[in-house]
């Protein structure tokens, strides 16, 4: 564990943020590996599946299908806390799903003044492959906050991937009841890069999906962006990130245990405090440190304590970290919250901790990393949703736009995309021209 206090003095957000990045630790080497994993899958099929299985997690499921009547019966073999929760996560998130399917769910016709009409809308996927983590502990939450959205959204199937356990051949009995509970069409018990290139190229056993989302590995997220050119991806998910933005008191302890709850996922996110108040930064310090000494396995995570001089500066960095998380507790706390413009999810004020967010109130907990909540968001129903047009154009229409279709299309040195429009409006004949 290694926590760094530092003071900003406001200057340069942009390079200040790439400094506080580059102390996680990033693996290196691996798209080489990943892509003949892919490959070998893309030409192999089940039989390629079964060899990376055994080779990477000591075991191949055979067949890689859960059998539903087998996924139907994992509920009734967890504890029934355990049960009640899963039902609860999905239940709220299942409710935010639905208010955003609800939001986009009608076309929106637009006429123009020439006369063409403009259908804009939208159209679920055909299908959906969610792939859940394994390995270290099983992952119900993120099943259901990969599942949920996917159905809400409309999508006709919707299937799980997860790695098997050694000693089973099968996933976590809590990961399939979480897919019995939300209703996912298909579970396969297989994991890592190749899970990815079964769902992206189909084998004889597992069928191509249109869009993979998910948590994972290095190595999965590695996969998803190598096969996002045959297949649509939610983004790449982790490593996980917290910044704590703290103008005014706030309990050391309290925000110690969010950051150190992030840091569980491992020893690459990034996890920052940010305040004005170099004595609460000090208090700070010494919780992180109480809470990580009390951990089986604390790890080598990095913890940045940044100095600053006001929310304009604080906002000022989260906004250049984009990070995965931001925890507000500060006066006026929500119209702050509302200047935070590029992070996955914000939580204003002492009590709204992130891990909320990770498994109860409902919003999802695959969100942007690596500074992606510049330009996209979180996992949910439009995740798996594509936008559609259709046109309508009458004969008055193609005479008013003929002539721009003309005008530009020559320009560009097509003249063939020009008639083609002309055609429509004047017959064979450009206007003007003799019949």
């Amino acid at each position: 564990m290694r926590i760094r206090t530092q003071s900003w003095d406001g200057g340069d957000a942009d390079r200040f943020a790439v400094s506080l990045r580059a102390a996680a630790p990033r693996p290196a080497g691996i798209a080489a590996a990943v892509a003949t994993t892919i490959e070998r899958v893309r030409s192999g099929g089940d039989a390629a599946l079964r060899e990376l299985s055994e080779e990477f997690d000591g075991i191949a499921a055979e067949p890689f299908e859960i059998a539903p009547e087998r996924v139907a019966t994992a509920p009734a073999e967890i504890a029934a806390g355990l049960r009640n929760a899963i039902e609860e996560e999905a239940a709220n998130v299942r409710a935010v799903a639905a208010a955003q399917v609800e939001a986009q769910a009608e076309p929106r016709p637009l006429t123009l003044d020439a006369g063409q009409r403009i259908e804009l809308g939208e159209v679920p996927v055909g299908s959906a492959g969610i792939y859940v983590p394994g390995g270290r502990a099983p992952y119900p939450s993120s099943l259901v906050m990969g599942v949920v959205p996917a159905r809400m959204a409309g999508v006709e199937r919707v299937v799980v991937a997860s790695p098997p356990e050694p000693g089973t051949g099968e996933p976590a009995p809590a990961v399939l009841a979480a897919a019995a509970i939300v209703g996912a069409d298909a579970f396969y018990a297989v994991g890592g890069a190749q899970a990815i290139a079964a769902f992206a190229y189909g084998t004889e056993s597992i069928p191509a999906v249109d869009v993979i989302a998910g948590p994972g590995s290095p190595w999965v997220q590695e996969a998803k962006l190598q096969c996002s050119r045959q297949v649509g991806i939610d983004g790449y998910a982790g490593p996980s990130e917290l910044v704590v933005i703290a103008l005014e008191d706030a309990p050391s302890e309290w925000i110690a245990l969010d950051l150190c709850a992030q840091a569980e996922h491992g020893d690459d996110g990034l996890l920052v405090a940010i305040s004005a108040d170099a004595a609460w930064l000090e208090r700070l310090a010494e919780a992180i440190e109480a809470v990580q000494a009390r951990r089986e396995d604390p790890g080598n995570a990095t913890f940045d304590l940044v100095l600053v001089d006001g929310a304009d500066a604080a906002v000022a960095l989260t906004q250049a970290l984009a990070p995965e998380h931001t925890e507000v507790i500060a006066p006026g706390g929500a119209e702050l919250a509302r200047r935070l413009t590029t992070t996955g999810c914000v939580f204003v004020g002492a009590d709204s901790a992130t891990a909320f967010g990770d498994y109860a109130v409902g919003s999802n907990h695959v969100l942007p990393t690596g500074g992606a909540g510049r330009f996209t968001g979180p996992l949910g129903p439009g995740t798996f949703r594509r936008r559609t047009c259709r046109v309508e154009i009458g004969e008055g229409t193609a005479k008013a736009l003929a002539g721009t279709v003309d005008e530009i299309a020559r320009a560009e040195g097509f003249p063939i995309h020009g008639e083609s429009a002309t055609v429509r409006a004047y017959g064979r004949n450009a206007p003007g021209e003799a019949e």
